[in-house]
């Protein structure tokens, strides 16, 4: 079992899914129809949405996931973890009826610029980003200190058992039993692996320190060093 698993079982987080065609008006329960206007494909009904949030009244604000909305990001994640609760609205085939936009949502979010089938993959990955943001779902409640994103860094290679294989060595750092260097080091190759894989989160956050660049400076680690 995941983590999310594990957390909905021990009362961490509550998940609860909704089927919109329980809410469907006719013998097939549809929950589409072809546009008004013509064109390829199907748009999501009004009807079904609006009936089936209004009988449920599930916690607000509520999201449609699409592909205009405030795109996921690892500070969007702790946005949404801080609030008492939110609900996704899974989008699909062409999208929702545009009343669904303007009357019913609060707000669109999207996980990135690509398309889906429909949103339910996409609300998968939005409540494991969120999830695992909340008190007592990780282990380890300073999993989330220093993975990749928390302060707009990427994440320090990590090592474990054996410290050698096949002749690569984990660094004498990691193994030194000095934590504050190792803290050092850490800090180090988080910016150094940044800046060569991705300078873009570097700019975001103004650029490197004069302290970070003396801390690469002092691991001998430049500002092209690949890592």
């Amino acid at each position: 079992m995941g983590v999310i698993g594990r957390a909905c079982n021990d009362g961490n987080l509550a998940v609860n899914v909704h089927d919109l065609r329980a809410a469907g008006n006719d013998p097939y329960r549809s929950v589409d129809d072809a546009p008004f206007g013509g064109g390829a494909g199907m748009v999501m009904k009004p009807e079904p949405i609006f009936k089936s949030v209004e009988q449920v009244d599930p916690p607000r604000p509520l999201f449609l996931l699409g592909p205009a909305g405030r795109r996921l990001d690892q500070e969007l994640a702790v946005e949404l973890a801080a609030l008492d609760g939110f609900s996704l609205l899974c989008g699909r085939y062409e999208g929702v009826d545009q009343r669904v936009r303007d009357q019913l949502v609060d707000d669109e979010l999207s996980v990135g610029d690509f398309v889906l089938a429909g949103g339910e993959v996409a609300a998968m990955v939005l409540i494991e980003a969120v999830g695992r943001l909340l008190p007592g779902v990780l282990g380890n409640e300073f999993s989330t200190d220093e993975e990749s994103f928390s302060d707009n860094l990427l994440e320090y290679p990590h090592y474990t058992r054996p410290s050698e294989f096949r002749g690569w060595a984990v660094p004498e750092v990691l193994l030194s039993g000095h934590h504050e260097q190792v803290q050092r080091w850490r800090k180090a190759q988080s910016l150094a692996r940044t800046l060569a894989l991705r300078p873009d989160l570097i700019a975001a956050r103004g650029g490197l320190t004069e302290t970070e660049g003396e801390l690469l400076g002092e691991f001998g680690l430049g500002v092209s060093e690949q890592i």
